[in-house]
């Protein structure tokens, strides 16, 4: 009995050192990024009424001569182990070198599409920089508290509101998150009362969920879609251009999840054009290539596979945002 009771012990621990194994790989795996290199957008034109850069994440910078504001302003991006083990805060440096890369001195606004750390945690010493609002939920307007941003410079907003930045109208439609192994896609999880950070990770809690509709005078509507959530039929009767499309973890989502987030987000609004979002590793440095997410927690590939066959189906086009290079949306 004894020797049977040793054997599936061994037995137990090999399999373990197995799982083990497959997560230490499958948590340094990243699908390659070569085959989508055409898909990425040229560099704006001069004349360009609106233009667009991309900082990794849902960091993207609108501008248009006269008025230039950001959605999340995340640039710290701490290590995975700092993460998973550690308090994170935002890193000033990293956030004055994301600034410089973008040619940012002044913001209108930063408006973060959620809560959550790689969204909203650099977002008001980025306002402090910039000169800037801090706009969003009551649980982001508490991150900005935290790091000692005042009254004068938050301004909450709530589902319906509109805002105006110089030519620029956001409107704040309710969404939701991506349903993950630490957010049920469902529960909304409030900051209520100021977030002073170096805190663990899960101390920026989601508040809510944004779907950002964007429209310029002098034409052209996007929608900002921060997470790959959404609310059945909130964007009923809402048009845009081009979606930005929230793609992270779709790709370990089923098939049935893929078409309804397609049909609630994308067709809902008639977009002609995509451009995915959110799908790069946001740990990894940004004086570093952008990667993407491992295959542990998502699958670009299959992301990418799935829009494109949806695109080629409905008539739309799929493309790239080059990395801190302006681009038309």
């Amino acid at each position: 009995m004894r020797r049977a009771w040793k054997r599936a012990g061994l037995v137990l621990l090999a399999g373990l050192a197995l799982v083990c194994g497959a997560v230490v790989v499958q948590s340094q795996r990243h699908p390659p990024l070569d085959p989508y290199r055409s898909l990425t957008l040229p560099e704006a034109p001069s004349g360009a009424a609106v233009r667009v850069r991309f900082a990794g994440t849902t960091t993207l910078l609108f501008e248009d001569g006269e008025t230039a504001w950001m959605t999340d302003g995340f640039f710290s991006r701490p290590s995975f182990p700092a993460v998973a083990l550690g308090r994170i805060a935002p890193d000033p440096a990293a956030i004055d070198s994301g600034l410089k890369r973008l040619d940012v001195t002044r913001l209108a606004a930063v408006v973060p599409v959620h809560s959550h750390y790689d969204h909203a945690m650099d977002a008001p010493l980025v306002a402090q920089r910039t000169g800037a609002l801090l706009i969003g939920s009551g649980s982001t307007l508490n991150v900005g508290r935290g790091l000692g941003l005042g009254e004068d410079r938050l301004r909450e907003v709530r589902p319906g509101d509109s805002v105006t930045l110089g030519r620029f109208t956001l409107r704040f439609v309710a969404s939701r998150h991506s349903p993950t192994p630490f957010t049920d896609g469902t529960t909304v999880e409030t900051i209520d009362a100021p977030l002073v950070p170096p805190a663990r990770f899960n101390a920026w809690r989601e508040g809510q969920c944004w779907s950002l509709l964007v429209e310029h005078a002098a034409g052209g509507r996007w929608l900002v879609q921060g997470s790959a959530g959404f609310i059945p039929g909130a964007l009923s009767g809402q048009h845009a251009d081009t979606v930005f499309l929230g793609v992270g973890t779709l790709g370990k989502k089923d098939t049935a999840y893929r078409t309804a987030y397609w049909n609630e987000v994308v067709k809902a609004v008639g977009a002609r054009r995509v451009i995915p979002i959110h799908w790069d590793a946001f740990w990894v440095p940004l004086d570093q290539p952008l990667v993407a997410m491992p295959l542990l927690g998502d699958d670009f590939e299959t992301t990418m596979h799935d829009l494109q066959a949806r695109a080629t189906r409905d008539g739309v086009e799929v493309r790239m945002a080059p990395t801190f290079t302006r681009f038309v949306p």
